[in-house]
């Protein structure tokens, strides 16, 4: 935001008669004690309201956490209140990012509230997150819940109950491939109980330890549950190799039963065009029935991110002993990996971002060994950190995230090592919207928080209209950047200029001010809960 915008801000308050002061800022909170904006004026924006409908030059007042009109407003209206004058800047709602890991106990969401995110869905992949000594069963989703509740996060914050954390809280041992009937019924009340709690519905992660380990049998025990609760079925699934993509959406469509299924980060590993991409669209319309809208998300970069564990067979990681796997069947592994890197591009296409590698590709990390990068892979092991896989087709991903049933979502952290978690909602607009034209901003801003907010199951986010929460961003299409890269993956977006929580100035001027988000429970938060 550039100073004269902000004199602007200072002097509309000025003549509209507020008594707003500019809040003061300690480590990126309103310092104890602060009286909060009561509401806001803001003036002449183009309002994109988040259904796709066109946008309209208008104001919007706010008044406490929502918003309270639409349409021209006299100066006598707005005393009090703070008055930003838009300029004909964009006024959109704050986007939902669906796919997010981190904690907010533990780091600040800057980077997301920098490119526009007011909401993050976290308990991603068949992951928890959970508090240590809870004083509740090990792993325990709604302690921290109530953790997240009672500590004013910077941005709003839902999750999901994930299946591999369910299965450790229900006592079942990572490498248990046929749960007894006694076991699933403790996975089903565990789960239960964490949508009861408030989680918006279930996430798997097959590809990883123990989720890939779970058949039809324990998946379909769960999706009941999840429906009853009016819930959504999300899944890192079973494989996303072009190969195999269509098995792992049809396992999810019939593991969910009645439960509605999305698909988390769509991609196609080896694929290898557009039409490839159209061919995947056109099966996954063949799965949706009345009931099963068959949802997914996407992020608009070529690179996963994710463990180098993915490269490895299932019997060379846990709960197999990978040091004795590693002794007894040395070549059969090193072979694997062979094969495995060659198909998904080969050493250069491997980037570490966590580990002692970090920074450095496969390719450059069995140079410094100076042996063959499958020996160097063998040496580091499943355990061997993140890194960025360099394995899907620009052309085809960029289809695929047009889809007007695809969302998009980040499937990053604060501080992560891959530039999506900075850039992702930026890089969309910058590069979707407004550098070379494939969607109105219309149609952006709704693939990004009233389409999301409705796969959730949010009825008060994700739109502008009178009622509504205000979460709020204003922003310049045009000066919309993203900055982070493989080398600077955490280099935060500009061009959002204002970006309002629960009503608060949550980011301006690039800084984190209020600690407005909250911890939002399916059932309680702008949704009527189906069951239970």
């Amino acid at each position: 935001m550039n100073k004269g915008w902000s004199r602007r801000v200072f002097l509309g308050a000025m003549l509209a008669g507020g008594a707003y002061a500019l809040l003061p800022r300690i480590a990126g909170s309103v310092v104890p004690g602060q009286a909060r904006v009561p509401g806001w004026l803001l003036r002449d924006v183009l309002l994109v309201d988040g259904t796709g409908a066109p946008g309209r030059r208008t104001d919007v007042l706010v008044r406490g956490d929502r918003i309270e009109h639409i349409g021209r407003v006299p100066d006598a209206r707005a005393r009090g209140l703070r008055v930003v004058e838009g300029g004909g800047r964009v006024l959109a709602p704050g986007f939902i990012d669906l796919h997010t890991h981190g904690n907010p106990l533990r780091s600040a969401f800057t980077p997301f509230l920098a490119m526009g995110v007011t909401t993050v869905v976290l308990g991603q992949d068949g992951g928890s997150p959970s508090l240590e000594n809870a004083g509740r069963e090990p792993g325990s989703l709604p302690a921290w819940m109530d953790a997240v509740n009672a500590a004013s996060p910077d941005i709003n914050v839902a999750t999901l109950s994930g299946h591999g954390a369910l299965r450790r809280r229900a006592g079942i041992g990572d490498g248990t491939r046929e749960p007894s009937d006694v076991e699933l019924e403790r996975l089903q009340a565990v789960l239960e109980a964490d949508l009861r709690a408030g989680a918006y519905g279930l996430s798997t992660g097959l590809e990883y330890v123990p989720g890939r380990y779970a058949g039809k049998r324990e998946l379909a025990s769960l999706g009941p549950v999840v429906a009853r609760f009016g819930g959504v079925a999300m899944s890192h699934m079973r494989s996303e190799d072009a190969s195999d993509v269509r098995a792992s959406i049809r396992e999810l469509v019939e593991a969910s039963g009645p439960a509605r299924a999305h698909i988390s980060h769509l991609k196609m590993v080896y694929g290898r065009d557009e039409s490839e991409a159209v061919a995947l669209l056109e099966f996954i319309d063949s799965l949706r029935r009345p009931g099963q809208p068959l949802t997914a998300d996407a992020y608009p970069y070529e690179a996963s991110y994710t463990g180098v564990a993915i490269l490895f067979p299932e019997w060379a990681l846990p709960p197999n002993d990978y040091a004795a796997v590693g002794a007894a069947r040395r070549d059969e592994l090193r072979d694997y990996l062979q094969r495995r890197m060659e198909q998904r591009g080969g050493p250069e296409a491997l980037l570490f971002g966590t580990g002692p590698h970090a920074g450095s590709t496969l390719a450059q990390v069995a140079a410094a060994k100076g042996v063959p990068f499958a020996d160097a892979l063998l040496e580091i092991g499943p355990g061997g950190g993140q890194a960025a896989h360099f394995v899907m087709d620009k052309a085809l991903q960029d289809r695929l995230l047009l889809d007007p049933r695809v969302a998009v979502a980040s499937d990053g952290s604060p501080g992560g090592s891959h530039p999506r978690g900075a850039g992702t909602f930026a890089r969309w607009i910058e590069d979707f919207a407004v550098r070379e034209p494939r969607v109105t901003l219309e149609e952006a801003v709704r693939k990004a928080s009233s389409f999301p907010a409705s796969i959730l199951g949010l009825s008060d986010r994700g739109v502008v209209r009178p009622g509504a929460k205000a979460d709020l961003v204003l922003f310049d299409p045009s000066r919309v950047r993203a900055h982070a890269d493989y080398v600077n993956p955490t280099a935060m977006a500009e061009g959002f200029d204002l970006v309002l929580v629960n009503g608060q100035p949550a980011l301006e001027d690039g800084e984190p001010a209020a600690r407005a988000g909250r911890l939002l429970r399916r059932g309680r938060d702008g949704q009527v809960p189906s069951g239970a």
